[in-house]
């Protein structure tokens, strides 16, 4: 028996809603055509995938088992669409992935001038997504923050730049040219505790078992930044993510005591694609270019480097530090 992927995703919709209506509604189909899919589903399965009753849909054992198994299911045969589509493109396309304030503008266009008949396109991702899009096809190659999951990945070391709390512009360190972490250890912080080590080895409200959770997930930089001007908690940017969403209601200072945020690009081991290496020497010269423009003129926006520098102080420091091929590093969007 075949299974059928649209079923499937059919299900995982309900599965994840535990409710058919918005489940439907989610999908763009009726409900009734929905029930009819997921009874079709079961019949080819031969097991019961949803209790239901007039007030609440659980799942089976057997729709337990079938939701782990399917959601990579999904994503390997999303990904094998996306593989073939880039192959069926051919060699005139090529696609960049960047996260969140980082400006691959000038490796673009160099990447363009060399080869004028190539369509270059551009991604954002965050940092769920950073290295699904070259696993799955979306990109070619990826700018990352570290830490990532290497596996299946070549990985060439960038840049690296000094990260920063975001707070509420009446906060009351918001006026501190520099701050320690220890300063923020009664805040809540709106990112994993795991993103930023330094924070969660000594916050109250982790060593208390206090923290509070989130009503909703949080998963871009602007709803993270909606949600500190609320001042309903903190976040530790990278530089140049907190320049590039400049807001009058917020504002960023430089940590001292923690590590830089440290950039990579990455794409997937099995590549031989000569623009792929071609693009990695641009993007590492560009690095070079950008570092060597930042300390002409003293800016403080983002600094790159491929080699190693004192730690900054202060964020005017900028001209922080990557040790070529190190895998450390901490990140956060």
């Amino acid at each position: 028996m075949d299974v059928d992927l649209r079923k499937v995703r059919y299900f995982v919709a309900v599965a994840e809603q535990l409710n058919f209506g918005r489940a439907a509604e989610a999908l763009h189909i009726a409900q009734p055509v929905l029930s009819r899919q997921i009874r079709a589903l079961e019949n080819e399965l031969k097991a019961q995938l949803f209790v239901r009753d007039k007030r609440s849909t659980e799942l089976t054992e057997a729709g337990l088992q079938l939701l782990a198994d399917a959601r990579p299911l999904l994503a390997n045969a999303d990904a094998l669409r996306r593989r073939v589509g880039r192959a069926a493109r051919g060699a005139d396309t090529f696609t960049v992935a960047f996260m969140p304030g980082l400006i691959v503008t000038s490796a673009v266009r160099a990447l363009v001038a060399r080869h004028p008949g190539l369509t270059v396109e551009v991604i954002r991702t965050g940092y769920d997504d950073q290295t699904d899009v070259v696993h799955d096809g979306r990109a070619d190659v990826s700018y990352v923050r570290l830490p990532i999951d290497r596996r299946g990945l070549q990985v060439r070391p960038l840049t690296a730049e000094p990260r920063v709390v975001v707070l509420p512009a009446d906060h009351r360190l918001a006026g501190k040219e520099s701050i320690e972490i220890a300063d923020l250890a009664e805040e809540h912080l709106l990112q994993h505790p795991d993103l930023v080590p330094e924070w969660r080895d000594l916050a109250e409200e982790v060593r208390s078992g206090r923290r509070r959770a989130e009503p909703t997930a949080v998963h871009t930089v602007e709803e993270k930044l909606e949600r500190v001007a609320a001042g309903r908690g903190i976040v530790v940017f990278p530089l140049s993510t907190a320049t590039f969403y400049t807001r009058p209601d917020l504002v960023h200072v430089a940590v001292r005591d923690i590590g830089p945020s440290q950039v990579c690009l990455a794409w997937e081991n099995s590549r031989r694609s000569p623009l792929i290496t071609e693009f990695a020497a641009i993007a590492e010269k560009s690095a070079r270019q950008r570092l060597s423009h930042h300390l002409r003129t003293g800016s403080a926006s983002t600094p790159t480097s491929s080699a190693s520098t004192p730690s900054p102080t202060s964020a005017s420091e900028a001209e922080v530090v990557l040790t070529a091929g190190s895998g450390s590093g901490s990140a956060s969007d």
